[in-house]
């Protein structure tokens, strides 16, 4: 069995029960290496091999499962964050299907969920934010001409930003475009949740210069949007006034 799972969004106490139990029982643990905090192969069994997957293709790491499951051997693919998000799962999954291995996965926390602890804020606002987009800049990997950012940005809903601090200087400019204004809430969070996190507080206007004056140059997310700021309407959920199927309104 292949067993996918989300390494969290940093800290190693982030990772799921399931997760850590599934570490715990490994044979085989191949783990995203530039990016999954190595802490968490803490609570592996000494007999575990371990393989990081920085250093390796794709068909090195089927190769690896492939021989790991004709031993019999229980594998663990550990992922950053969630896999769902930019893990380049999809193409294991359907070459494993193709060999008839078997697999399941187990979420995990994903760092955009770490970044809004980091920042304490919610994405979603009432009357401020009911959506959140989760999107990245073009680089090596390209991105549909329909989702380019100033596009996504028209919406002025919360957006995260992955994968994108090395073009912060065109991000502002396409965000700006789309119809954020210059002074619209944003920031940088650094390695959300890790020991090392750091929090930079700016504006769309400023992402380029607050992460050039503090050295930021990868590993961080970009939150923007007026969820940021301390302007919005009171949920109705917890409104004395409002009726709900477990309450009745105060009159």
């Amino acid at each position: 069995m292949i067993n996918f799972v989300g390494a969290g969004s940093g800290a190693a106490d982030l990772i799921t029960v399931r997760g850590k139990a599934l570490i715990e029982q490994a044979d085989v643990i191949i783990y995203a290496g530039s990016l999954v905090n190595p802490a968490l192969l803490d609570y592996k069994k000494d007999s575990c091999e371990v393989y990081n997957s920085a250093v390796m293709t794709l068909e090195e790491v089927i190769e690896v499962m492939k021989s790991a499951e004709k031993s019999g051997k229980t594998t663990v693919r550990l992922h950053t964050g969630d896999p769902c998000l930019y893990g380049a799962v999809r193409e294991q999954m359907d070459e494993l299907e193709r060999l008839g291995i078997p697999f399941e996965s187990c979420p995990g926390v994903s760092s955009f969920c770490g970044a809004a602890a980091a920042l304490h804020a919610e994405y979603t606002l009432p009357d401020v934010s009911q959506t959140v987009i989760i999107t990245r800049m073009a680089g090596r990997t390209p991105v549909p001409e329909k989702e380019e950012i100033s596009l996504l940005a028209a919406h002025q809903a919360t957006m995260v930003i992955f994968l994108s601090t090395g073009m912060l200087k065109e991000l502002e400019t396409r965000l700006l475009s789309g119809g954020y204004g210059e002074d619209t809430e944003a920031a940088i969070v650094y390695k959300a949740t890790w020991p090392d996190e750091q929090v930079f507080r700016c504006t769309v206007s400023t992402l380029a210069e607050t992460a050039e004056k503090n050295g930021i140059k990868k590993t961080a997310l970009i939150v923007v949007g007026k969820v940021l700021g301390d302007t919005y309407d009171r949920s109705e959920l917890y409104n004395p006034a409002f009726t709900t199927e477990f309450r009745k309104a105060v009159k």
